[in-house]
């Protein structure tokens, strides 16, 4: 994986700001857990923290979340981007790809970003 890195919004937006638009979501922070296919297509994803966003407020903490997508159903859900403000770089010592396995580092910077429809799960549901 290159070092990618989002940059900023150009309209002036805070996380407040931001969650203040949202009727019902969830807002995840932090790296968490990952599986991600063979083409770099197709992932899940976890974070550190979860919130739940009701009317524009987060109002509980949440846990066992995870997010689901494609890589292009996912870049085009991307609707808004805080400004330079609220920007940080973050990366991992451990990508781990490829047969036989390779690690590198790399990093990645990014705003508080929104994404409009990404499939979110609970990751302790128990079938049966």
């Amino acid at each position: 994986m290159p070092n990618v890195s989002l940059e900023a919004g150009k309209k002036k937006l805070t996380p407040d700001e931001m969650v203040k638009d949202i009727k019902k979501g969830i807002y995840i922070m932090g790296r968490g857990s990952y599986s991600i296919d063979q083409q770099r297509y197709n992932f899940q994803f976890g974070g550190q923290l979860y919130f739940e966003i009701k009317n524009g407020r987060i109002v509980n903490q949440l846990e066992d979340v995870a997010y689901q997508s494609n890589t292009q159903e996912f870049w085009n859900a991307c609707s808004a981007l805080c400004d330079e403000r609220d920007w940080r770089m973050g990366g991992s010592f451990f990508d781990g790809k490829g047969q036989p396995s390779q690690v590198s580092a790399v990093s990645h910077g990014s705003p508080t970003t929104r994404f409009n429809g990404i499939n979110v799960i609970n990751t302790a549901r128990k079938i049966g």
